[in-house]
Order: structure tokens, then sequence, then C-alpha cells
């Protein structure tokens, strides 16, 4: 997340007609002091109390342990349609970054004068 944070103006258009939202296994209470002793610059939602299944349905996975196994990135356009997935989005992996730039550029409109 905190890749995400640190790229937000490149990868989300600096949040302008983008909202993400990231689904965590983690309690509310944690996720709430999460973000705000890393000042995420987007919203959180937790699955914890649907034993993961909102988490798992988007494409993230967990292990017996409930531990996080797998990321992913889902990104729904303006018009509340899913746009594209990423399961199991490695963070590491550049080519991944580029993938979800172009799924956020499809659905960003173009600023007005060009």
């Amino acid at each position: 997340m905190r890749a995400y944070r640190d790229q937000y103006a490149s990868l989300f258009n600096a949040g302008q007609n983008v909202v993400v939202i990231g689904i965590s296994h983690n309690s509310s209470e944690e996720l709430g002091s999460w973000l705000h002793e890393e000042d995420f610059p987007f919203l959180f939602a937790s699955d914890a109390g649907n034993d993961g299944a909102t988490y798992t349905a988007f494409g993230g996975g967990l292990r017996d342990n409930n531990m996080i196994d797998s990321r992913a990135v889902i990104v729904v356009g303006p018009d509340s349609r899913i746009a594209g997935a990423i399961e199991s989005f490695n963070q590491n992996d550049p080519m991944a970054y580029e993938r979800l730039a172009q799924i956020v550029d499809r659905v960003t409109p173009e600023p007005e004068g060009n």
C-alpha cells in the first residue's frame, strides 16, 4: 500500500475522477490506525467480519491462517462497472504498474482542451 501511496499522483491521476479503495481482511480499527499513521490518500474497507468473502471475490487470496497470499487490484470506471482487474498484483514488478496505468487511463477522462 505504501507503493500505491508513493505513486498515487502518477498511478491514480492524483485522485481526480478516481476513487481508490483497499479491501483488507484487517479490522476497521487496525485499518483506521494504519491509514492515519501512513497518511494514505485513499480509502480502506474491512472484510474481517465477512470471513474474507469480499476480498477473495475480487481476486485477493488468503492462506489458511487468514494471512494475505495475493493482492488484487480492481479498477471501477465512472459508469460503476469494473474496467479491469489485476489478480495477484506484484508491487515489485514494473509491468504490473504499466498494466494498472493502462486501465486507469482508459476510464479517466481527458482534461478539457486536449
